[in-house]
């Protein structure tokens, strides 16, 4: 079994799983819903093409650095000039709404995640050669939300399970001074047991159809590898 591993790192992330209406909320981790549109986007896939292979990957998120939650303050439409009648909200009874609407949106801050997909490596091997040069731009769960560093990791599929591969791989960030290894939380995917995620595609996105899966958290060890400082050579 493969894993890809993905870097998802950005001043601003977003992960919604409930958001309806009005009100954006986000998850503390990245949810399977976005991570899939956002290799889609990689891989030029349109919103009404089917996503069964994709969905069909097992996930898991190794969380190498939390992300601070923040809430943004936010108004839709709405304006008293009904002269700029174009700019405000229309009611469905077909008056335009003079005040705007508030919109809570809620984030992560300087978040650092490292997400890996289980399943068939070539499947893995396309959507990793499609994060190095993407078709479409990648978002970090809202389209104004891009990466700081890029997705695309080198070498980063591997030939281990999921649980494996997160635990191998080098921290994203520095990690505390002399330390050896670090304790770090992770979120896998099961097949009957943890929390229940209403974010497994079910139809092409287009539809906007999601299901339930469960997930699991549980801390892992990491060693750390530092690197040499040349000065010290």
């Amino acid at each position: 079994m493969a894993t890809l591993l993905l870097r998802l790192q950005g001043p601003m992330q977003a992960w919604g799983t409930t958001s309806r209406f009005d009100e954006r909320d986000t998850q503390l981790e990245p949810s399977k819903s976005g991570v899939l549109g956002l290799v889609c986007a990689a891989l030029g896939r349109d919103r009404a093409e089917p996503v069964d292979d994709l969905a069909a990957l097992r996930m898991g998120v190794r969380v190498d650095r939390e992300g601070v939650p923040m809430r943004d303050y936010q108004t839709i439409g709405g304006d008293r000039d009904l002269k700029r009648q174009r700019q405000a909200v229309r009611t469905a009874s077909g008056d335009f709404r003079k005040d705007p609407i508030v919109s809570p949106r809620f984030y992560l801050s300087d978040a650092v995640f490292l997400v890996g997909l289980e399943g068939e490596q070539a499947l893995l091997e396309r959507i990793h050669t499609a994060l190095r040069q993407p078709c479409w731009p990648l978002a970090l769960g809202r389209k104004s939300f891009v990466p700081s560093l890029p997705v695309h990791l080198p070498d980063a599929v591997v030939q281990a399970p999921l649980e494996q591969a997160l635990a191998q791989w080098p921290l994203l960030v520095d990690p505390k001074a002399n330390a050896l290894t670090v304790t770090l939380r992770v979120v896998l995917e099961h097949p009957t047991e943890g929390a229940v995620r209403l974010d497994q595609p079910v139809a092409p996105f287009a539809q906007r159809r999601f299901g339930p899966r469960f997930v699991k958290s549980v801390t892992l060890t990491v060693e750390v590898k530092h690197v040499p400082d040349p000065a010290d050579a």
